[in-house]
């Protein structure tokens, strides 16, 4: 049996992902700073994007969510087929 052990994301790996998040940030910021709108058009566009970043993360943190919850599924019904393989195996006469 073969047990799965996720892999751990690199250390430059997660830098990248948070100097990028950062950056995109920064753009979306100064774009919506510089844009030529009233107070209240810029207001929408940084509710609007903050919304976005939220219900990203929202998302990410469900699909992870419910792949967990999916392997401890796997793993309890792994147990159980193991254990009646076994009891049928212990009962049959040799």
């Amino acid at each position: 049996m073969t047990t799965f052990s996720p892999s751990r994301v690199s250390s430059v790996s997660a830098m990248f992902n948070y100097v990028n998040f950062a950056v995109a940030g920064v753009m979306m910021a100064g774009g919506i700073y510089f844009m030529d709108a009233t107070f209240a058009g810029k207001g929408f566009y940084a509710m609007a994007a903050l919304m976005l970043v939220s219900a990203t993360v929202q998302i990410t943190k469900t699909v992870r969510d419910n792949e967990e919850a999916e392997k401890i599924h796997n793993k309890i019904e792994e147990a159980r087929t193991e254990r009646i393989l076994a009891e049928v195996s212990a009962s049959k006469p040799v």
